[in-house]
């Protein structure tokens, strides 16, 4: 479920970006930055599960996502953009 509404998402942020102010444009970007990010890390942590690295990252994975998540959702409800759009962390 997780990565379905993250896919659909994603789309949505690329079909609306450049077509807003440029507060929710950041949104888009950050949204779009927040699902290929994330599924780096989640492939990597997958891969290293055969080694049991991968579940200690997994679950870094699950909060970091929440946490750019709620970062996400407090900057929309604010009018402004995400800070640190370009960052890879949060």
């Amino acid at each position: 479920m997780l990565g379905f509404t993250s896919l659909i998402g994603v789309i949505i942020a690329y079909v609306y970006r450049g077509k807003g102010p440029v507060w929710l444009d950041e949104h888009y970007r950050y949204q779009i930055r927040t699902f290929w990010i994330g599924l780096l890390y989640g492939s990597n942590a997958m891969l290293l599960t055969l080694i049991l690295v991968g579940f200690p990252m997994l679950l870094a994975l699950v909060v970091w996502f929440i946490v750019r998540c709620v970062k996400g959702f407090k900057g929309l409800q604010e009018k402004r953009a995400p800070s640190n759009v370009d960052s890879w962390l949060l």
